[in-house]
């Protein structure tokens, strides 16, 4: 097997084993939580310019099932186990976990200690980092991890983006476990920003009675409204919310003109047009299992996220009202302006991977563009 190293950039440097496509990847370290979903995680757009830590100890044990990838690529840049497993096994596997990463272009090392990986990360925050299978000179690799490109101030979401527009009619698969009834009655015309949109999000909204048209992070608002859109949705995506100044100004300029719902990235989008500002957080949340309070309800729901910026709740101006609250941190997890349809959310209720606990917010972004106030 061949070696591989991990270098962080406060100088900490792990030896172990390349399990996936020769080379070096940097970015910043982030932990996921997820006991399963590997691949759903290495095709979300949203990590792109991040080096992800599962801190699941096995990885790899249920192979790659093509028809769970979240995008057409992975976007990860490097994924880093204790240990890969050396078998495959589940009757949807196409393909081993190593082929995959090696196909794919990924990085990946195993046989390092990720329970001190992630202390150093929750200790010290999002470091930048490098994975190499072809340096082993440890102050070269440092050198390089201090180097590296962190997602702070970058607009991420421009080069994950669709290239045109396109439509987008497929919904969940019959063998999905969906908890919410597919709509039944008239479809409404949507618009989604592709911020770095997963497939799941896609198939949420079909499933909640909408006709989809999905639109590159830059497109203007007039171009949008030409669409004769019932309703705007802003997607998920990587990097700097602040650094996305084209999708800022276009909805800016749909704000009072239509219903919108943001996800991640198209949340905290929409708080910085509606007056909130954001801030990067020190090591982000990044997995299945993440408790969140719906305030509007009472109901505590067990959430999948992925984000490394936040909304700063002392900056929520008086026309906006907090809807949900991690109970990790307090720290926001969902808005929506007191007097217009507009709403978002931190984390994922498409999961993918993740419980399903969240479903239900696609059907109340329906309600809301039928008019009805929940």
């Amino acid at each position: 097997m061949k070696p591989a190293w991990i270098a962080v950039e406060n100088g900490a440097v792990f030896e172990g084993r390349s399990v996936g496509a020769d080379g070096e990847a940097t970015g910043d370290l982030v932990f996921n939580t997820a006991m399963s979903g590997y691949h759903e995680i290495l095709t979300d757009p949203s990590y792109s310019g991040q080096v992800v830590i599962m801190t699941y100890p096995l990885i790899g044990n249920y192979g790659v099932a093509e028809e769970d990838a979240e995008s057409d690529k992975a976007w990860a840049e490097a994924l880093i186990m204790r240990e890969m497993s050396s078998v495959s096994s589940n009757f949807r596997s196409n393909t081993p976990l190593p082929e995959w990463l090696k196909a794919n272009g990924i990085v990946a090392i195993d046989g390092v200690d990720t329970r001190k990986l992630t202390r150093i990360t929750r200790d010290e925050g999002s470091l930048r980092c490098i994975v190499s299978t072809t340096d082993s000179d440890h102050d070269s690799l440092v050198a390089k991890a201090r180097a590296a490109a962190s997602t702070d101030g970058r607009d991420l979401a421009s080069t994950v983006t669709c290239s045109a527009p396109y439509s987008w009619t497929e919904a969940y698969h019959e063998s999905y476990p969906d908890l919410v009834n597919p709509f039944e009655g008239e479809r409404k015309r949507c618009v989604a920003y592709d911020f770095g949109a997963k497939r799941n999000i896609l198939r949420s909204l079909v499933h909640a009675g909408f006709d989809l048209t999905v639109v590159p992070a830059n497109t203007p608002a007039d171009e949008v409204l030409a669409m004769e859109p019932d309703g705007v949705f802003l997607s998920n995506g990587p990097g700097d919310p602040a650094a996305v100044t084209g999708a800022i100004d276009a909805v800016s300029d749909l704000i009072d003109k239509t219903p919108i719902f943001g996800i991640c990235l198209g949340h905290q989008i929409l708080s910085i047009v509606l007056g909130a500002k954001t801030e990067k957080m020190p090591f982000g949340h990044h997995g299945a299992n993440h408790p969140v309070r719906d305030i509007l309800t009472g109901r505590v729901e067990i959430t999948s996220q992925n984000h490394s910026f936040a909304v700063r709740a002392d900056t929520l101006p008086q026309h906006l009202e907090l809807t949900h609250i991690n109970l990790n941190d307090q720290t926001v997890e969902g808005i929506r302006h007191k007097d217009l349809p507009v709403s978002s959310v931190q984390y994922h209720p498409e999961a993918a991977p993740g419980p399903l606990d969240s479903s239900h917010l696609f059907m109340r972004f329906r309600e809301a563009v039928d008019g009805v106030r929940i």
